[in-house]
């Protein structure tokens, strides 16, 4: 085996920070020469300024010098030509994953609820955090254009990559990520209406590069509005998880945000009651919200939707959640240990159990 095979064999464990696929395979690895005890190599990066040139940089260095015989790194960096990034957006472009595909593979999963503050999109956030820890690819959506908060909770201040017409996603946590407010300067509102919103999602869904996923989470806005109906529109596949709180205004609000799946033909998968109670440092629980809300929505939604849907998760109150909110790291990496961050784990657990129904789809073979 020749040095410069070698080389390009140690550089196949190197990731693409955003696109998650190895430099060797995306034709990023110009030229590697090993002359003497140094390997000199030449990686092209697909945009110039590329915000995280200091990543790869620092990653191919540690994977030459775990080479037998290399005792220095000398990485130079280019810049792919108009007809390189054309050939890489192209081959990227045919390995997107349909998620509206019938047969796609990949589990959607749109986070709903009635009304706001019941913590649906800390909920989101760590569930897709949780399920990256565990070595699935994972992709989430900020849906709620008006109200977006998943950059702020995933601890994401850079902005996405543009690669001609297509975007790359920030990665936190091991989840590519895609908000609205990724695109704009400052926290000012997004003033938009239906169509506007239809079109955002879309453009999300296909000018987004995602990649392979196996799970893809849509943190939605409150209520039954125009992007709940997008989400059906463009996603018929999804899933719907209804998140409340143990109130009684809150129940009855998030009972609309489920049945919706009346007139879209989604499926429930289950109902979460967020802050259920507080602990006291005596053991006892003090029931801020009242109790019995998320029981209630399940039973009404069983009900309604004729088939079971089950209270899945009754997660507590706790400081731990805000401080990793606030901190830009869920709560179930900034304090696994924490009971809110245990019920969040369980509730994966949970997730993932679930089969994903292969029967009656039609899988790729060859001979």
């Amino acid at each position: 085996m020749s040095n410069s095979q070698v080389l390009l064999d140690a550089l196949n464990s190197v990731n693409d920070p955003e696109l998650r696929r190895p430099i060797t395979e995306l034709d990023m690895v110009q030229s590697a020469q090993l002359v003497g005890q140094t390997a000199r190599v030449t990686i092209l990066l697909t945009i110039a300024g590329c915000p995280m040139r200091s990543t790869i940089e620092q990653d191919v260095t540690a994977a030459l010098l775990g080479v037998p015989g290399v005792e220095d790194v000398e990485v130079s960096l280019g810049v792919m030509d108009p007809q390189q990034r054309a050939a890489l957006r192209e081959r990227l472009a045919s390995r997107r994953t349909p998620f509206s595909d019938p047969d796609s593979l990949t589990r959607v999963i749109a986070v709903a609820s009635g009304k706001g503050g019941v913590g649906k999109s800390s909920i989101t956030a760590n569930l897709a955090t949780q399920l990256a820890s565990q070595g699935l690819k994972v992709g989430l959506i900020d849906a709620d254009v008006h109200g977006f908060s998943i950059p702020s909770l995933m601890g994401i201040t850079q902005n996405p990559t543009r690669m001609d017409d297509m975007i790359l996603p920030p990665v936190a946590h091991g989840v590519k990520v895609i908000s609205i407010g990724m695109f704009l300067d400052s926290n000012q509102p997004v003033i938009w209406r239906g169509p506007m919103l239809h079109r955002a999602l879309e453009q999300f869904l296909s000018d987004v590069y995602f990649g392979d996923l196996d799970y893809l989470f849509l943190d939605l806005p409150p209520g039954t509005g125009d992007m709940a109906i997008s989400v059906s529109q463009l996603l018929p596949n999804s899933e719907l998880l209804v998140i409340t709180t143990p109130q009684s205004t809150a129940t009855e609000v998030a009972e609309r945000a489920g049945t919706i799946a009346l007139q879209t033909d989604q499926k429930v998968i289950g109902v979460v009651e967020n802050m259920s109670f507080l602990q006291l440092p005596d053991g006892t629980r003090m029931e801020v919200f009242g109790s019995g809300g998320g029981e209630k929505l399940s039973e009404s939604l069983t009900r309604q939707l004729g088939y079971e849907v089950n209270l899945l998760s009754q997660i507590p109150l706790e400081e731990s959640v805000r401080v990793g909110s606030d901190q830009g790291t869920p709560v179930v990496l900034s304090a696994p240990q924490a009971p809110a961050a245990v019920a969040l784990q369980d509730l994966v657990e949970k997730l993932v159990q679930r089969p994903r129904g292969l029967a009656g789809r039609s899988l790729p073979m060859s001979f």
